[in-house]
């Protein structure tokens, strides 16, 4: 077991599904009981939920309310009727009972859930000894609980709704199937007029719209792969020995995630989505050193000839290395993304874990069953040359051809010019780089919108209510949207509760013909008709995840700290009004910390000293005349119903009738509350939020049609010269843009430590620095792709982004790599540096753009697919890799060979005889 920590029960996060209840005849009051004691404790039940709150509906409670002049005409006071209701509904226990061999249980019942029998209850006896009853002095009754916190509709109906809330580390799809079975039970037992929508709100629908848009992604992926492989090797075995790498990979990851008790989700697939066209590099290098040498061995004469198995095994050896440390580079390149923390690093772990562990598994079939398969499937009879290894496909022969003359164009006259261009564009690239916008993560499609829309705090419940409903309205005249989930005020149980001042709906929608922006552009045209509103629009799980980041429904938290709340709130709308012309800033909303009314009474402590009156007895006057008390619960077969105590509603419909209540004093007497006590209106704060103990206040706001970054700079430029801060108040910038600076420093300083470990691997590789550097140079060429792929994408450098970029420097050294270990190879063969850069670049031809292609194409699915659902966040790390190793391969064929420094050879080694005419020369293939 692992150490104990403190922590909730659940977060913001946890909430998977709103279950909304809709009546035709069945009452409000009815439908929330049926709610709270049938619906509410079945789902409690199911394992792995953590909370179920209510909301809507009428609440109901027993109620006891009291008639002032009735108290006063029987003498009776405030405490004498607090006492009677609190008793009046408790049992006794009378012991046991013997009686002929029997044990008999002694109750004494009192409980009662008949408004009449309640109100029988004895309040005191007259001197002549004639009793006095509650019904006498007030009226009980069963009502709905005042003063109302909450309301809840469905597309326009009253409703109760139900949010649910999962355990952590509770499967989310495991968890929504357990609940719509508990759902459907339920249903049978429900009245039938009564409607249940289980499709409000269901992050099940967005989990499974993401895995099934990155397995379909994967397997187009693979397709790709299988193409490429069958196309230049032309071969079924061949073909087959290669691919055998995937599912073995795959199944390896899926087995190594269950063991480290991670989940297969969206992350996780997506990282083997991202691998896929790179578990297949290892085994096509190993295959195509097998056949080159294989082939090369038939051309010798009978007597030189060499086993097939001694020909595999010689061939496996020479790439050995070369995979070993490509493989072990590209993990150096990963894990920068282990270091990130919160929520980033939370959520880009699982993709990491899977690429590695895949990669890993790739390399070691690579280096073990490859070539077992080799000595199995690939035939070479003796005497004569297979046809299969002999004949290549015409337009490989052609491409050989036209790189060799390109080679020949490249390292002549022309290798100044190529250097140059290529230096341009390096600079070029490093410029867009920097004049690349900024975002923390790419904006999801999660088929729901979140909208929150808030008047100004002390409106009352009845008004906000009326304004929820207006909107409400207005959103379902979208066409693309589905239904409406309207939550208005907050819940008993919520822990995340709104004031009532507050509505926000769940928005489910399917797109037709216009775009998720332009449909949220239409919302936010449409609802910013309500006057006197902030209107705040995002995604369920967007929505959240800016709330645990910066305690703010909002991409952009600007917190303006200081000592004085008014001050705060002028800053905060100085702030509104300088930076609402800021280019893409929607949903601008200044934090209603503002001062609304309040009806204080302060005792008069000289004349309740004179009147007998204890400040105790005073606080409970004022807590259960005006607020209500509860006194104890009603208990009817399972379900529970507060007793509530109070004052009639019209005895404190208005100021004027609070001061005229009269409190009890130590001689029987009653006299006003105005008497002693000041009851006065005046206004004060509705809320003070404080962050390190500090009082803050948050402008908040969206970004629309422009990078987050830019925004930022742009409000942050526009503050410090247009706002001037009073001593002791200074402002911080949080939210996602707070996130993504954080995370992008880190990962600028590990991805440096990364690009080090990369070199000194090229060094143990090699022993040579300049050789080293020399292969480094593929990360200046890889970026030129990724920067071009993320400027021709919108131009928005996210952290996923950055994740594929560092990755990439990983990947893209592969073909640097094979192309100058196998120069290595050739100098030590007696050849002119031309002769080695001639025939090591078109040894590795085949290699190099087999592996760039497979692993290039695979990711062309997830590249192309950035406004599906589950893609968001690995798209941009398939586009930045995608344009990275087309221009780092291209680039690499061409570049390299001039560059590379060649050793000389100290003892030159006879080279194999070339073919005879007509046959495949040796740097043939298959």
């Amino acid at each position: 077991m692992g150490s104990p920590t403190l922590g909730p029960q659940s977060s913001i996060m946890g909430e998977v599904m709103f279950v909304g209840l809709t009546a035709d005849s069945t009452s409000p009051g009815d439908l929330r009981t049926l709610a709270d004691w049938t619906v509410r404790p079945r789902l409690l039940s199911t394992g792995g939920v953590a909370q179920v709150t209510v909301m809507g509906g009428d609440l109901m409670e027993y109620q006891v309310r009291m008639l002032p002049d009735r108290m006063r005409h029987y003498g009776v006071t405030l405490n004498e009727v607090l006492n009677a209701a609190r008793n009046m509904n408790r049992n006794a226990a009378g012991g046991v009972l013997y009686e002929s061999g029997n044990e008999y249980i002694v109750r004494g019942v009192l409980t009662t859930t008949d408004t009449l029998e309640m109100g029988r209850a004895v309040v005191k006896t007259t001197p002549q000894g004639e009793p006095i009853v509650l019904a006498d002095v007030a009226n009980v009754t069963m009502g709905c609980k005042s003063p109302r916190m909450g309301m809840a509709s469905v597309s326009g109906k009253p409703a109760v709704l139900l949010t649910i809330t999962k355990q952590p580390s509770t499967s989310t799809l495991e968890l929504t199937e357990k609940l719509d079975a508990a759902m459907a039970d339920l249903k049978a037992s429900l009245p039938k007029d009564v409607k249940v929508d289980t499709h409000l709100y269901r992050q099940q629908d967005f989990i499974d719209a993401s895995i099934s848009n990155i397995r379909q992604s994967l397997i187009e992926g693979g397709i790709f792969v299988v193409l490429v492989l069958f196309i230049f090797l032309m071969n079924g075995r061949t073909t087959l020995i290669s691919l055998v790498t995937i599912p073995i990979s795959l199944l390896v990851t899926i087995l190594v995630l269950k063991l480290m008790g991670l989940t297969i989700n969206t992350m996780s697939i997506g990282g083997m989505a991202i691998a896929i066209g790179s578990l297949v590099d290892d085994a096509i290098v190993d295959v195509e050193n097998v056949f080159k040498n294989l082939r090369l061995n038939a051309l010798l004469p009978p007597e030189e000839r060499k086993s097939k198995m001694e020909v595999i095994f010689n061939a496996s050896r020479e790439v050995r290395m070369p995979i070993l440390n490509s493989t072990l580079i590209i993990v150096v390149s990963f894990i920068p993304l282990f270091f990130l923390s919160g929520l980033e690093g939370r959520m880009l772990a699982p993709l990491g874990v899977s690429f590695i562990v895949s990669l890993f598994a790739s390399t070691l079939v690579a280096l073990t069953l490859t070539p077992v398969l080799c000595s199995y499937l690939l035939k070479n009879p003796a005497g004569k040359l297979n046809n299969a290894i002999s004949k290549e496909p015409r337009w490989v022969t052609a491409m050989k051809q036209g790189y060799l003359h390109m080679l020949s164009w490249a390292t002549g006259k022309a290798s100044r010019g190529i250097l140059a261009v290529t230096g341009v564009l390096v600079v070029v690239t490093l410029a867009l780089f920097f004049t690349l916008g900024r975002s923390f993560l790419p904006p999801f499609n999660e088929g729901s919108f979140t909208i929150n829309v808030s008047t100004l705090p002390g409106v009352s419940f009845a008004e906000s209510n009326r304004i929820g409903a207006q909107a409400e309205k207005l959103i379902m005249q979208v066409p693309e949207v589905k239904a409406v989930a309207r939550k208005t005020g907050r819940a008993e149980l919520d822990e995340h509760a709104l004031g009532v001042n507050t509505s926000e709906m769940e928005v489910p929608y399917e797109l037709k013909e216009r775009s998720k922006d332009e449909v949220m552009a239409d919302l936010r045209h449409r609802l910013s008709t309500l006057p006197g509103v902030s209107i705040e629009i995002g995604q369920p799980i967007s929505h959240r995840i800016d709330a645990m980041l910066s305690g703010t429904k909002a991409g952009i938290a600007i917190k303006i700290f200081g000592p004085d709340l008014s001050q705060l709130h002028s800053l905060g709308v100085q702030i509104q009004n300088a930076t609402k012309g800021v280019e893409g800033v929607t949903d601008l909303n200044v934090e209603q910390q503002i001062e609304r009314p309040q009806l204080v009474i302060k005792p008069r402590r000289t004349l309740l000293a004179q009147y007998g009156i204890t400040l105790p007895d005073f606080a409970q006057y004022v807590n259960a005349a005006l607020g209500g008390e509860v006194v104890s619960q009603v208990q009817d077969g399972i379900k529970t119903f507060d007793l509530t105590v109070r004052m009639a509603d019209n005895d404190i419909a208005t100021i004027d009738r609070i001061r005229g209540l009269l409190i009890d004093t130590s001689d029987g007497r009653k006299v006003p509350l105005a008497e002693v006590a000041e009851v006065v209106s005046t206004a004060g704060p509705n809320t003070i939020s404080r962050e390190n103990a500090q009082r803050k206040l948050v402008v908040s706001a969206n970004v629309a049609g422009r990078d987050m970054r830019s925004v930022v700079t742009d409000m942050r430029e526009i503050i410090e010269r247009e706002i001037t801060l009073p001593e002791d108040y200074h402002i911080e910038y949080g939210g996602q843009f707070e996130s993504e600076s954080a995370a992008s420093r880190m990962l600028l300083g590990l991805s440096i430590i990364s690009i080090i470990v990369i070199l000194l691997l090229l060094y143990l590789q090699f022993r040579s620095w300049k050789q080293a550097l020399v292969v480094m140079c593929n990360l200046p060429l890889a970026l030129i792709g990724g920067v071009l792929a993320l400027v021709s994408t919108g131009g928005v450098l996210s952290i996923p982004a950055i994740i594929g970029f560092i990755s990439l420097f990983g990947i893209a050294t592969r073909g640097g790599m094979l192309l100058v270990d196998r120069y290595n190879e050739l100098a030590h063969s007696g050849l002119s540096r031309s002769e080695v850069i001639r025939q090591g670049s078109l040894d590795r031809l085949l290699p190099i753009i087999m592996t760039a292609l497979s692993s290039a194409l695979a990711l062309i699915p997830l590249a192309l697919g950035s406004t599906l659902p589950g893609n968001e966040i690995q798209s941009p790390m398939a586009q930045v890799m995608l344009g990275g190793l087309v221009t780092s391969t291209l680039l690499n064929l061409v570049v390299i060979p001039i560059i590379a420094p060649i050793p000389t050879a100290a003892q030159p080694v006879a080279v194999a005889a070339e073919p005879a005419d007509g046959q495949a020369d040796s740097s043939s293939t298959i």
